[in-house]
């Protein structure tokens, strides 16, 4: 490979490391054996991934095309210097396990297994493995951001690593600390009432005896999994298609949905190229978590399925923030659960799906609530704050969620580059495009096959605007919270009646 590249191939230079980066990562959620090994995504690169091919893209103008080639390149620059110490890392995770009542538990296993119907003195002795667990990681993983910081302040010129996020987001960050921290503080009190009689009545136990495993059980909504239809995510296919849609013939997406050994509980979407090659990978459970995982990578899947083929490569595949297609994801995963969709596609009562709709809302207030504390602890350790503490984390956490968070756990839970502000304006971004569907289609908009036209008109414009810009561009006005909190304050505002199961 020369050391010169003509200007035209840069684009196309980075996104085949993206769809070889995204290849290895795909065959590992599946549980296969990875097409090479990691050291070799990069092979022959070297003479490409050189602060020479970054100047040459800062020469170019100003605007959305040079900011995406420069930070792709970044990134991968970054992922070449770090893939060791990251291999290294993740080779001691994958090893690590905590024992209880007889049971070997890894890492990658925990969250599945607190939503099985477990004592809550068994997810304490989780909590108690845990601790020593991540304790001997966090060397590991303090390692990784150390090389990280030092690359970005001595190859690329940021001080700090908030420059670098928002120079690639082009987020106002410290306005959304603010913003966001008011947020949480003015819905206190709409949200702790309903989450301590939640935690009472499930776990006769207030709310502060409750560890973030206590959370992912009762967040879960496992207690209502005895109402979910046998069907389940089967209901799915036929309802696609009043939108036009048939989800076994949608070109370019692969849906990967059946449950074997070694595939990632966890839900995933990965785009290798948009809109030829797209996966959505779910292993089933059983329950609601099901129909919501789905559901929600579905919004990843077809908005990227459905994004139009004649983009540029740049905006189609390179995107530095993915708030909009986080917005895409909370769309249809609300839509799954709402009350019209609970009783005419899944066919509940209209009692059970009142119960079923107020313990979501109120879950998915807590989780908003969850990376919303996230994002200011985050922002407030790589703002001055000491990376090697996890005490304000934990105590944010508290703070905002309810329940007790591990300090030794924060750079386990942290999100790279404020990924959970990507989440936060991704909710905001669902709640006004549900507003404006049900204002222009009624309460009922999912069963409305002019829905599907909006979403693909939506859906077509790819990664080609960020979400701020795309709410300008479709006429939807500004992001804000306040259509979210017209979903909240209704459902769980104080003197209403709250839905219980009996």
């Amino acid at each position: 490979m020369k050391n010169a590249f003509p200007l035209a191939d840069i684009p196309h230079i980075l996104h085949h490391l993206n769809y070889r980066w995204n290849l290895e990562a795909l065959a590992l959620w599946k549980g296969d054996p990875p097409p090479f090994p990691p050291y070799r995504i990069y092979e022959g690169f070297a003479p490409f991934l050189r602060l020479e091919t970054l100047a040459r893209i800062e020469g170019l103008e100003k605007g959305r095309v040079r900011t995406r080639l420069r930070h792709a390149l970044m990134d991968h620059y970054l992922q070449r210097a770090l893939l060791p110490h990251e291999t290294e890392m993740r080779t001691w995770m994958r090893g690590a396990a905590a024992h209880v009542a007889g049971e070997k538990i890894y890492f990658r296993d925990m969250i599945s297994w607190c939503r099985k119907p477990r004592s809550h003195e068994d997810r304490q002795c989780l909590q108690k493995e845990t601790g020593p667990l991540l304790k001997f990681l966090k060397p590991f993983a303090l390692n990784y951001w150390k090389i990280l910081l030092e690359v970005l302040r001595n190859d690329f010129g940021f001080e700090t690593y908030a420059a670098y996020c928002r120079d690639k987001k082009g987020i106002p960050l410290s306005r959304y600390y603010e913003m966001i921290e008011g947020l949480l503080e003015e819905t206190d009190a709409l949200y702790f009432p309903a989450m301590e009689e939640w935690a009472a009545r499930r776990f006769r136990r207030p709310l502060e005896d409750l560890t973030r495993f206590d959370a992912i059980h009762l967040l879960g909504l496992v207690e209502f999994d005895h109402l979910y239809p046998e069907t389940g995510t089967a209901s799915l296919f036929p309802f696609f298609r009043r939108w036009g849609i048939d989800l076994d013939a949608v070109p370019g997406l692969s849906l990967e949905l059946e449950r074997r050994k070694g595939k990632s509980a966890q839900g995933m979407c990965f785009v290798l190229e948009a809109p030829e090659e797209v996966y959505v990978v779910v292993r089933p459970e059983g329950g609601w978590v099901d129909l919501e995982t789905l559901c929600h990578e579905l919004g990843h899947g077809l908005s990227a399925a459905f994004t139009s083929p004649s983009l540029p490569v740049v905006d189609r595949d390179l995107a530095t923030t993915f708030s909009l297609s986080e917005s895409f994801a909370f769309l249809l995963q609300n839509m799954a659960m709402s009350r019209p969709f609970l009783v005419d596609q899944i066919g509940l009562s209209l009692r059970d799906a009142e119960i079923l709709h107020y313990h979501k809302v109120l879950r998915d207030f807590s989780v908003f609530r969850r990376y919303a504390a996230k994002f200011l602890a985050e922002y407030g350790m790589f703002s001055g704050g000491d990376l090697a503490d996890g005490g304000p984390y934990a105590t944010r956490m508290r703070r905002h969620t309810g329940f007790y968070y591990q300090p030794e756990g924060h750079l386990f839970d942290l999100a790279p580059e404020f990924y959970c502000l990507d989440y936060v304006l991704g909710w905001m971004g669902a709640a006004v495009m549900e507003e404006r569907l049900g204002s222009v289609l009624g309460e009922r908009w999912m069963f409305r096959p002019e829905a599907g036209r909006i979403l693909g008109e939506w859906w077509s414009s790819g990664n080609r605007y960020d979400i701020f810009e795309f709410m300008t561009h479709s006429g939807l006005g500004r992001l804000d919270p306040a259509p979210l909190l017209r979903q909240w304050a209704p459902a769980l505002g104080a003197g209403r009646p709250r839905p219980r199961p009996q």
